[in-house]
C-alpha cells in the first residue's frame, strides 16, 4: 500500500527524518510512536505531499505522491486543524468534503451516522461555526471527515489528543470496529495504550530514524513503557 524509499528531510543542514525503507501493507493497522521531535509529523507531511523530501520518494498504491494526485481518491487524513475550514459549520464542511470526493448526500449521511455516538450530540445541529467549537469537537469534525468517501487508507496524527476520556474510548472502538477491518490505518499517537490496542504493528521513531519495528504481542506495551521510561 505504502512504500517509503530512502526518504529524508533536511532543514538548514539538520536532518530531521531519515528512513531507508519502510512499507505498509494493505489492510494493516499501523501505529507510529515517538517523543516530540522524533519526526512523526514530518513523515505524515511527506506522506500527504504537504512538504517535499530532500531525498527519496514515497509511493501510495504504487503512485508517487509527489508526482501525481491520483492517490488522493483513496486516501483520507486528518493531521491538525489546518485541515479544517473554520468559518464553515460542521455540516457545511462535511458537505464540502463530500463534494470533493464525489460522495452523495445519502452516502454522507450514512458515514456521519457511524459517528453519532462519537459526536455525542455536540457537533451536528449546534448552529456553530467550526471555529466556535471546543478543541475536542473540532478534532471530532476532522476525524469524521477523514472517513468520508470510504477511503481505503486513512492517516491520523494524534487522533486521541484533545478528546475527553469517553470520546477516546468511542474513537478507539470505532477504529478497531468491523467497519475498518479491511481498511489500512496509519496512526501516530503519544497514547501508548490506545495505539497498541488499535494497531497490529508498531514502529518507534527516534530522532528521525526507525528504532524499532515490531508486530504487536502481549509484551509490546511493556516494551514501549520500558523504552520511554529510560528516555
Amino acid at each position: 500500500m505504502i512504500q517509503i524509499n530512502q526518504i529524508s528531510k533536511t532543514y538548514d543542514n539538520t536532518t530531521v527524518l531519515s528512513i531507508d525503507a519502510l512499507s505498509l501493507a494493505a489492510g494493516e493497522h499501523f501505529g507510529l510512536v515517538g517523543n516530540n521531535g522524533a519526526g512523526k509529523t514530518t513523515l505524515f507531511s511527506l506522506l500527504l505531499d504537504l512538504i517535499q523530501p530532500t531525498t527519496g520518494n514515497i509511493t501510495n498504491n504504487e503512485i508517487d505522491v509527489a508526482k501525481s494526485e491520483a492517490w488522493k481518491s483513496h486516501t483520507g487524513a486528518f493531521v491538525d486543524e489546518r485541515f479544517l475550514i473554520d468559518y464553515l459549520t460542521p455540516e457545511e464542511y462535511f458537505a464540502f468534503v463530500a463534494q470533493l470526493r464525489h460522495v452523495s448526500n445519502e452516502e454522507l449521511s450514512a458515514t456521519l451516522a457511524e459517528f453519532a455516538s462519537f459526536f455525542n450530540g455536540e457537533v451536528l445541529d449546534q448552529n456553530k461555526y467550526i471555529r466556535d467549537l471546543s478543541k475536542g469537537n473540532q478534532k471530532k469534525v476532522g476525524l469524521a471527515a477523514a472517513f468520508i468517501g470510504a477511503p481505503s487508507l486513512v492517516i491520523l496524527d494524534e487522533p486521541f489528543a484533545n478528546l475527553d476520556p469517553s470520546s477516546q474510548i468511542r474513537l478507539k472502538r470505532f477504529l478497531a470496529s468491523e467497519v475498518n477491518a479491511d481498511k489500512t490505518l496509519l496512526i501516530s499517537s503519544h497514547d501508548l495504550n490506545h495505539v497498541t490496542e488499535v494497531c497490529e504493528r508498531i514502529v518507534l521513531l527516534e530522532k528521525g530514524r526507525v528504532l524499532k519495528d515490531m508486530p504487536k504481542t502481549p509484551q509490546t506495551l511493556k516494551e514501549l513503557h520500558e523504552y520511554f521510561s529510560e528516555q
